[in-house]
């Protein structure tokens, strides 16, 4: 068996559409064996169809690779536990978890329901845990193990009506980071891509100004496919020592985020008061303040 990541068995969540499809297409090409996990939900995380998931499989087949196909739903513990089960009995083993099940919720934050909130929170966030949790173990005794998440821009830097996809992509930075120190002693890799693709999740955007509809054509040129190598790479054996990052793709370029570290300080012996605070925290902090950016002003660039 040739490939870089020959002999491995991967488990992709959201496999059977856009990115996570691209990304088993790939996975399978280079050697790996693919769990494909698809509940075959709309964008709004509403219904099911076993098509994507069974569609993508019989790619991967028909390309010469071998995949099974999964409809369980990650939101609940009990299916990830049996999506690594299934795994296992297929193919024996499982080296690589790849991340990517989400929905959209979008709407301007005082107007968001309980259900946008909790609905998107319990596929991305609870759904990424799942997954990741049902696997630890494993990797634990193994030895080895890597963990490919997808994170946003959305999160990273910001994005109207979406506080509730913000927050669980953010969470799921936190997790990666978590996981990363705690299993590091075991040799499992864990990290996040905050991926640029035309997905049916960018073709829902609604756009209104022209250089909006200007740069969702640019958008067009990042196919899913363009964000592949990087998760393939992550999860290879090629990525060792590579752990605790948050990396992103965008079209022809790869970038690594820094992540929060303190940027400036302001110290009084004898503690603060408000007024105190009131005279001085601005001029102090007042020009390494984060902007109220969305990811549209710090990417401002066409597309390399």
């Amino acid at each position: 068996m040739t490939g870089f990541v020959a002999g491995k068995t991967a488990i992709v969540t959201g496999g059977g559409r856009g990115i996570g499809r691209a990304i088993a297409m790939l996975l399978a090409k280079e050697g790996a064996r693919v769990v494909v996990c698809d509940i075959g939900a709309s964008l709004q995380g509403e219904g099911a169809d076993a098509g994507p998931a069974q569609e993508t499989v019989a790619a991967i087949e028909q390309a010469g690779g071998e995949a099974i196909a999964s409809t369980l739903s990650i939101v609940e513990p009990k299916n990830a536990e049996q999506i690594v089960r299934d795994a296992l009995s297929a193919f024996g083993r499982v080296d690589i978890l790849v991340n990517n099940a989400g929905i959209l919720r979008d709407v301007i934050f005082h107007k968001m329901s309980w259900s946008d909130w909790s609905d998107v929170i319990n596929v991305h966030l609870n759904g990424a845990f799942n997954m990741s949790r049902a696997l630890a173990g494993l990797f634990r005794e193994q030895k080895s193990g890597a963990y490919v998440h997808m994170t946003s821009t959305s999160g990273l830097v910001g994005n109207f009506g979406q506080a509730n996809y913000m927050a669980a992509k953010m969470g799921i930075v936190g997790l990666s980071r978590g996981i990363a120190l705690d299993m590091a002693r075991f040799n499992v890799r864990s990290n996040c891509i905050a991926p640029f693709a035309w997905t049916r999740m960018i073709e829902s955007i609604p756009v209104q100004t022209d250089e909006e509809k200007r740069r969702l054509k640019a958008f067009q040129e990042m196919t899913p496919e363009k964000i592949a190598p990087l998760a393939v790479y992550l999860g290879s054996d090629a990525a060792e020592g590579v752990s605790g990052q948050i990396m992103s793709v965008r079209n022809n370029e790869v970038f690594l985020f820094n992540q929060p570290r303190p940027v400036r300080t302001i110290h009084r012996p004898d503690g603060w008061t408000p007024e105190e605070l009131a005279a001085q925290l601005k001029g102090a902090f007042g020009g390494a303040l984060t902007p109220l950016e969305r990811s549209e002003d710090v990417f401002d660039w066409d597309p390399i």
